[in-house]
């Protein structure tokens, strides 16, 4: 069943992020004290774990957070993911996708070690719809706009 793996914030941008047990999801905001919370389409980025774990071959010493990433998700079809699709996060949060990958940046360490970064081709960018907690082992769902109304 498709949930979440772990949620990791930052005061700061640009750098890695540090699991946390528990988040507050906040309507058109994003994760309070996180420091890419705000008003703007990417409040919340999500990652594949499928995906980390390949690159976790490679480096098996990386950390949740590595790629700046808030939310890890396992189960879920990355693939079938659009601009405007929805998830929906345990029992109240739902997110809308409003950016698919984004440039690596420059002198990126994963990068470095490993010869990719799957932040420019996996990377999910979302706004918070609707708030609520969340932590690890929410069940997660990929929807549509229209299931929501």
């Amino acid at each position: 069943m498709p949930r979440v793996e772990a949620i990791n914030i930052s005061r700061k941008k640009g750098v890695v992020k540090k699991p946390v047990n528990m988040a507050e999801f906040r309507e058109n905001y994003g994760i309070v004290d996180d420091a890419h919370a705000g008003d703007w389409h990417r409040q919340v980025s999500l990652l594949p774990l499928e995906s980390i774990e390949k690159v976790r071959e490679l480096i098996p010493n990386l950390a949740d957070g590595a790629f700046a990433e808030n939310v890890i998700l396992s189960g879920v079809d990355f693939g079938q993911i659009q601009i405007c699709s929805q998830l929906f996060i345990g029992d109240d949060i739902l997110l809308e996708v409003t950016q698919i990958g984004k440039e690596c940046d420059t002198g990126c360490a994963i990068r470095t070690i490993t010869g990719d970064c799957m932040m420019p081709r996996e990377g999910i960018f979302c706004r918070v719809i609707q708030g609520g907690n969340m932590q690890p082992g929410d069940s997660a769902r990929l929807g549509t706009l229209a299931e929501v109304a």
